[in-house]
């Protein structure tokens, strides 16, 4: 006999989760001329034949329907030095991208100057999983600097790495 799913209260789930650090990327690209992005902290690599990583957005985001149109998305792999365009590019009603430097690609795609690793990729598709969807991501092309230290996230907070 199968038993019921469990139902868990959202906060503890919160605080569990919170107990697996991850890394913090932004997603971005230009959408009708001006830049549009977010801060990921589910960025994942998921294959090396083809090229694909992953990042999870949830439904209630405003910023990936409009994201998601753009035909390049560029990752760019936040710096322990970019705790503030962390912040900035999870903030709801402020320009995310004021004071920040960033350049694009011939197709779009927003890369913020100074990250540890970027990557130029393209929505391959788009799996439904739960309040979520997970976004399987194509690489074309990317680089990364293993000298610069990666922006943490624990326990709903910014940290960064002792050398």
């Amino acid at each position: 006999m199968v038993s019921p799913p469990q139902v868990f209260d959202p906060l503890r789930l919160r605080h569990v989760f919170g107990a697996f650090p991850s890394g913090v990327a932004a997603v971005a690209a230009v959408v009708d001329g001006a830049p549009v992005g977010m801060a990921v902290s589910s960025f994942t690599s998921v294959s090396l034949d083809p090229p694909l990583v992953s990042v999870c957005v949830a439904h209630s985001s405003n910023t990936w329907p409009v994201l998601r149109t753009a035909p390049r998305l560029g990752v760019s792999i936040l710096s322990a030095a970019q705790e503030r365009a962390g912040r900035q590019l999870a903030g709801r009603g402020v320009d995310r991208f004021a004071e920040l430097a960033w350049r694009t690609t011939g197709d779009g795609a927003v890369l913020l100057d100074g990250a540890g690793g970027w990557l130029e990729t393209s929505v391959e598709q788009q799996v439904r999983a739960g309040d979520h969807d997970i976004v399987l991501l194509r690489v074309h092309d990317l680089d990364a600097d293993h000298d610069v230290s990666p922006l943490v996230f624990h326990a709903s907070r910014f940290h960064r790495l002792e050398r």
